[in-house]
């Protein structure tokens, strides 16, 4: 059985460890920029499965004081949005449904608060099929792209309307 529940510290362990086994395809992180990013974050939550952390999701709202390149590119497009930093499941958690539970309590969520538009990112260089799998069922659509951490990576910039985004479908 899983739940669905808010980030706590004691949470962050395990979060760094999913992030770290999928730093290829999210950031690099430490205990000092998760706890930095959940703080800044309106939106940060985990499911579980048993005791262990399947996945997490970190959202942020416009306006945040977060400085990155994909962040700062949409807010000089949308006046307001959230953000999804990243969103991570364990592999061992795959094909579970755990991203479309994180996915479909986010875009709630942004309904609950007024915020029509929610944006993403994912790797085009080097490619991420799965995210971008993932993100279609959800009815992201691209807005742009943009070449990040030095060069090194591509990304596809993404969004959709919190009220036309599509019914889960297949589990990522």
């Amino acid at each position: 059985m899983s739940e669905l529940r808010l980030i706590v510290e004691s949470d962050f362990d395990s979060i760094l460890g999913l992030n770290d086994a999928e730093v290829q395809q999210t950031s690099p992180m430490d205990v000092t920029r998760l706890r930095s990013l959940v703080a800044m974050s309106c939106h940060a939550k985990v499911v579980t499965v048993g005791e262990q952390i399947a996945g997490f999701l970190i959202a942020l709202r416009d306006g945040a004081p977060y400085v990155n390149d994909n962040f700062r590119w949409f807010a000089s497009r949308f006046a307001h949005f959230l953000y999804v930093d990243r969103i991570v499941v364990g592999s061992a958690f795959s094909g579970r449904g755990i991203g479309s539970i994180l996915y479909d309590d986010l875009f709630a969520f942004a309904r609950t608060q007024g915020l029509d538009t929610i944006t993403c990112e994912y790797n085009l260089v080097p490619p991420n099929p799965s995210s971008r799998a993932f993100h279609d069922r959800f009815g992201f659509t691209e807005i742009g792209t943009q070449w990040v951490s030095g060069g090194t990576k591509k990304v596809s910039l993404q969004a959709v309307a919190a009220g036309t985004a599509r019914k889960r479908s297949e589990s990522p």
